[in-house]
């Protein structure tokens, strides 16, 4: 049982004056002065003795892809540049992104990339022989930048895509195209997804090769259905130009969803008959059985409540029930299924004891068995190595705000040893080798960006540094910044994770206005022990005086069991609401030095919705707020994400509006300045304007901006993030200013 007092983690704060440099939102937000460096990316090779990765050449430009010893570091170029220019031209291709061959005789390279929504999946693909040197431009007829999801069969001879809702295959040596479906059009779609599968399932590539090379299973959702938000661009023409969006909102119907089967040569596709209707239940998961003619199929039903997985036979279309997951509020899509013992069993991660565990099934689904055990949530999977019988995963429980990694024997035999240092504290991440001997691992905190080194990891040992940010580290150093102080907040029912930022120069006899950040949704956590690019916003705003601090309440994205995460369920903005205003309660009683006149709170997205519901529900607490890019009611947004944690419309409609602003805008006493992106294709404008025009109607007085043509993340066109944030810095320094003067104000 965790302690339930205030309980400092860490407590270290700076006595820097003022005579250095301070952090200029310029130097943030219109530069790259405080970007931390990565590395890679990288790919192991199939003989797990070493990896490849992109480094520039100087000669041609573009990129080397060269390939480092594990052991010895011995670099060795794979591919250089020179080879990777097309014939004709004069340039190398520039690589967005590359994959192997599963023998590593090919590699494909994605380039001229379009995004679809939030990522970039649409463009080019080359290949290169290894052995011949040849560079083969795939999809010569096709209009160019339309292909998506490029991948090798599994001999290597052929590269299945999409393009325009359609799916092709490419002979590599005779560049023969064959089309497997011609039904894609503006609402069929083949081997991809519309926008709600992508967004909250994480389904954007809709095909898989089976084993054999010789027949493709693909998702088609037909996406007639479904209502459509236009977006209006009033930027790029003298006329107004409709952008068509296709976006399920709670309670409206979905796309009609089904897996079919096509062989390779072409031919008929043929549709597995799966129970329900498809315009209520979510095929959320789907791939062939290693070494099989079976796919394995997950049916998420419309309450998200009851995950029923089936076994297709692709030669009879055949169905088999497996087993049925269930939970009393919403199931989690895992992606950690692998094949063992040559297919007799397969590895499920389920939370059905109360934790999040990964279990040992038999192929029939009939038989459970536990790998890993204990009060302990398993974060993410990181490597499934049969050979050496262990299971490696993130994990933290302990300490909720930070990430270390575990192993557990895959037979169930051992409880959970911890492989990552005791002695660094902080979140730690791993790309690790199939046979688990060697990891690219990375680790930061609250003070240091990533340092990036290759280990052995079966010692934890470091073999070299690939990375340590030693430039960042010395810039920020320089900076008079103070550090955050993790600290438990004692709430009565329960003990929530908070952290505060004081300003530079603290002086404990002095009142300081604060801050507070919220998000609060199921979907992410602000308490991390993490860098998160330094957090420099934050530290502007102490910079500028304010105490700034952020809390995580019931139901957030941490590892603290089931019961924590699903107390939440059916009250998103409610209970939330509550457990952030009883934790500044607490915070005011522990912390004399924060005005308690002088309180603001903001957020984004999910945050902003919550910076609303406080500053609505709470207005004794809360002075003025600030809501980026948020959701005034939840029945506006889309469906599988809000379903998932509310429930059905029909079931709890009472809820549905309790749990939106919009129905508490009337309670506004304080400030509030919302802002918002015209081209939000996540949380559209329009929670944006019946937000204002809900505060208009009761008479409140508001600030409002709007970025015109701008995304749900607010950084697209010439200066946008800069003058995001320049707003944002005035109106917290105008409400500080203000607040206080109640005559003034009247």
């Amino acid at each position: 049982m965790r302690r339930a007092l205030l309980l400092p983690l860490f407590i270290l704060f700076t006595t820097t004056t003022w005579s250095q440099e301070s952090l200029k939102l310029e130097d943030i937000y219109n530069s790259s002065l405080y970007s931390a460096k990565g590395y890679g990316p990288v790919r192991w090779m199939k003989d797990n003795k070493g990896y490849s990765t992109l480094e520039k050449n100087a000669t041609v430009g573009g990129v080397d892809m060269v390939r480092y010893e594990a052991k010895s570091g011995a670099r060795s170029v794979l591919v250089s540049a020179e080879e990777l220019i097309p014939k004709g031209e004069t340039e190398p291709l520039v690589i967005s992104s590359y994959e192997w061959s599963k023998d590593n005789s090919k590699l494909l390279v994605f380039t001229n990339t379009r995004r679809v929504w939030r990522y970039h999946t649409r463009g080019d693909y080359w290949v290169l022989d290894m052995k011949s040197g040849r560079l083969v431009q795939l999809g010569k007829s096709m209009e160019r930048a339309t292909m998506m999801f490029a991948k090798f069969s599994p001999d290597a001879s052929q590269v299945g895509y999409v393009s325009k809702n359609n799916i092709f295959t490419e002979a590599i040596d005779t560049g023969k195209v064959i089309q497997l479906t011609f039904d894609g059009s503006k609402t069929i779609v083949n081997g991809t997804f519309d926008w709600v599968y992508e967004e909250e399932l994480s389904c954007r590539d809709g095909f898989r090769w089976s084993d054999d090379g010789t027949q493709i299973a693909y998702w088609q959702s037909d996406t007639a259905g479904i209502g459509t938000f236009y977006m209006i661009n009033n930027l790029d023409s003298i006329y107004a130009q409709p952008i068509p969006l296709p976006y399920p909102k709670v309670g409206t119907d979905n796309s009609a969803v089904k897996v079919g089967v096509v062989n390779v040569p072409g031919g008929e596709t043929k549709w597995f008959d799966i129970p329900g209707d498809p315009r209520n239940n979510y095929l959320a998961r789907m791939d062939f059985v290693p070494n099989s003619n079976e796919v394995m199929i997950q049916q998420l039903n419309r309450r998200q409540n009851t995950n029923t997985v089936w076994m297709g036979n692709t030669r009879t279309m055949a169905l088999t029930h497996m087993f049925t997951d269930k939970d009393d509020a919403w199931l989690d899509i895992h992606d950690n299924i692998m094949w063992l013992d040559k297919g007799k069993y397969f590895t499920w991660t389920s939370e059905k004891d109360g934790w999040v565990h990964l279990y040992k099934v038999s192929r029939d689904g009939k038989n459970f068995s536990t790998i890993t055990k204990g009060d302990i949530d398993v974060v993410r999977i990181n490597c499934i190595d049969p050979k050496g019988g262990y299971v490696y995963y993130i994990a933290s429980p302990e300490n909720f705000t930070q990430r270390y990694l575990y192993r557990s024997k895959i037979d169930g035999s051992s409880e959970p040893e911890r492989v990552s240092p005791q002695d660094q504290e902080g979140q730690h991440s791993y790309q690790i080798s199939a046979d688990a001997k060697f990891a690219i691992h990375s680790f930061q905190n609250a003070t240091s960006p990533n340092t990036i080194s290759l280990i052995d990891l079966q010692r934890h040992k470091p073999i070299r540094i690939l990375e340590d940010n030693k430039v960042l580290r010395e810039q920020v150093a320089a900076l008079p910044l103070t550090q955050k102080e993790f600290i438990k907040l004692d709430i009565g029912p329960v003990t929530l994770d908070a952290w505060i930022l004081r300003p530079p120069n603290f002086n404990p006899a002095d009142k300081y206005p604060i801050v507070f950040y919220v998000y609060g949704e199921p979907a992410g956590s602000t308490v991390q022990d993490a860098w998160q690019g330094g957090d420099l916003w934050h530290h502007y705003l102490a910079q500028q005086g304010y105490v700034v601090a952020s809390i995580d309440n019931r139901g957030t994205k941490t590892p603290r069991g089931r019961d924590w995460r699903k107390s939440i369920y059916g009250q998103i903005g409610i209970l939330a609401a509550h457990d952030q205003a009883a934790a500044a309660k607490k915070l005011f009683q522990l912390y004399d030095f924060i005005d308690a006149e002088k309180v603001g709170i903001w957020g984004w997205s999910g945050g902003g919705q919550m910076t609303m519901n406080c500053l609505f529900r709470y207005p004794e607490i809360y002075k003025s707020g600030l809501a980026v890019a948020f959701v005034a009611d939840q029945r506006l947004y889309d469906n599988i994400y809000q379903e998932r944690y509310m429930g059905l419309l029909e079931d709890n409609e009472s809820n549905y509006i309790e749990g939106s602003p919009i129905h508490h805008a009337k309670n506004l006493e304080g400030n509030l300045m919302i802002i918002h992106g015209t081209a939000d294709d996540n949380v559209h404008y329009q929670s944006f304007e019946r937000m204002a025009n809900e505060l208009i109607r009761h008479n409140k007085m508001f600030d409002m901006m709007s970025y015109p043509m701008r995304a749900h993340g607010i950084w697209e066109r010439e200066n946008t993030s800069l003058h995001l944030r320049e707003t944002m810095a005035r109106y917290w320094k105008k409400v500080f200013r203000e607040e206080g003067l109640p005559e003034e104000k009247k």
